[in-house]
Parts: structure tokens; C-alpha cells; sequence
């Protein structure tokens, strides 16, 4: 399926308002779409808004996924309740500020069959890093076509801690019901948040990724409040 464009920021700022998300950060509409405005880039490589999970959980925006012509809500697979405890594997960083922009996001297809462990790496050295799990989330909320059946990602960049301090097998992925997952079978065609090992591959898993991160702008200091890598 031939996925269409990004929408502009301030146009995904819309659609997010449109679905609650500012009274769930406790903005005003008018600021939410003006800090989104300050991310645009006309002529730019595509463009992803995405939220600080720190000030929005990623588990509060999994309900208002949709497949395309669905309208069954997106779920959180078994063994995934406590998909907030994801955080950004270093050294990714997102910039301090409720919304930034994700630069070029990619499902990353091309690593497909490929252990996250084996192709987070050779992300690195094409100087991208892999997706995180709010950045996922947020892609599917704008561009529901991102998922296809045998066509779904992992957001590799996000890793739960364990207590003796290594990161636990599990690696986020957002797939669809009934398809590729490990508990999808006999649930209606959703998009849900799932995991897979962090040492296996899915043939149809790809490993998404971003060519950078970007923070809006502070008006406080007249400066984009982050530029990240």
C-alpha cells in the first residue's frame, strides 16, 4: 500500500486536538497548534509531531489509534502493561519540551528478518537512530496506513530497565491485530503495542527509525529549545 504524506505539524496539531490530546496535556488548543507551527519546515524532509511521553504517558494515547476504514481502538498486547516504563535507549535523547518534531521517520523494512540487537547498530552508523514507542504510537495516529497486514515495525529505541540495571528481551512493537504479534489472534483488526525479543526477527516486523529529533520554539530565549541527532 502506497502510505501518503505526512500532514504539515500545525495540520497533525489539528488532528490531535481534534482527538483530546491537548486537554490531556492541559493546553489550550490555540497553544498546542502555535508550538506545533513553530516546527515547520516548508520544502523539508517529512515531519512527525510527537509528544514528550514524560508529560503524556504513551499508554493514554494507545486507545485513539485506528486502522484505515476501522473503528475498532488500539490495544496494548499481553505482556505489555507497563509500556510507560519504555524509556529512550542511550544515547537518544528527545528534547525538553511537550512537542517535537521527528525528523524523516522510516518503517524500516529493509530490516525485516533482522534481530533489533543486530540492526540497531548499523542504524547508528547511517547516522539515524531507532524510533521510539511514543513516536510510534504518534505515527499511527497520523498516517493509520503505516500499518499494514505483514508490514508493521518495532521502535527499537525504547527499552524497559530491569532492577539488576540490563535491559529486559523485550523490544516495543506496534503491529496489528491478527497479524504479525504474539497475541492478536481472534481480536477485530486493531493496532496494538506488543513486544518481540530483542535477539529474534519477524519478517514482517521492519525496525523504524528517524534521521533527528527537534524541539519547538522557546520564546522565552527567541531559539529552538533543542536540535538532537
Amino acid at each position: 500500500m502506497s502510505r501518503p504524506p505526512l500532514p504539515s505539524p500545525t495540520d497533525q496539531a489539528v488532528r490531535l486536538v481534534d482527538l483530546g490530546v491537548h486537554d490531556m496535556l492541559g493546553m489550550r488548543a490555540a497553544e498546542f497548534v502555535s508550538r506545533a507551527s513553530e516546527l515547520e519546515q516548508p520544502g523539508g524532509p517529512e515531519t512527525l509531531l510527537a509528544i514528550d511521553p514524560a508529560m503524556l504517558p504513551p499508554s493514554r494515547l494507545v486507545p485513539l489509534m485506528r486502522l484505515p476504514g476501522s473503528g475498532a481502538p488500539g490495544v496494548v498486547g499481553d505482556g505489555m502493561a507497563d509500556l510507560d516504563a519504555f524509556a529512550p535507549v542511550p544515547p537518544i535523547e528527545i528534547p525538553a519540551c511537550p512537542l517535537y518534531a521527528v525528523i524523516a521517520p522510516d518503517r524500516g523494512d529493509e530490516f525485516t528478518d533482522d534481530s533489533p540487537n543486530d540492526a540497531v547498530p548499523v542504524i547508528g552508523t547511517s547516522g539515524r537512530s531507532p524510533l521510539l514507542l511514543n513516536e510510534g504510537i504518534a505515527w499511527v495516529l497520523q498516517s493509520p496506513a503505516v500499518l499494514e497486514m505483514g508490514h508493521c515495525f518495532l521502535a527499537a529505541g525504547s527499552r524497559r530497565v530491569t532492577a539488576d540495571g540490563r535491559y529486559d528481551a523485550r523490544v516495543p512493537a506496534v503491529w496489528i491485530t491478527g497479524g504479525p504479534g504474539r497475541d492478536g489472534g481472534g481480536r477485530p483488526a486493531a493496532p496494538q503495542v506488543g513486544w518481540f525479543p530483542a535477539g529474534a526477527g519477524h519478517p514482517g516486523l521492519g525496525i523504524a527509525s528517524a534521521a533527528r529529533r527537534r524541539g519547538d520554539f522557546a520564546v522565552e530565549t527567541g531559539q529552538f529549545a533543542a536540535v538532537i541527532p
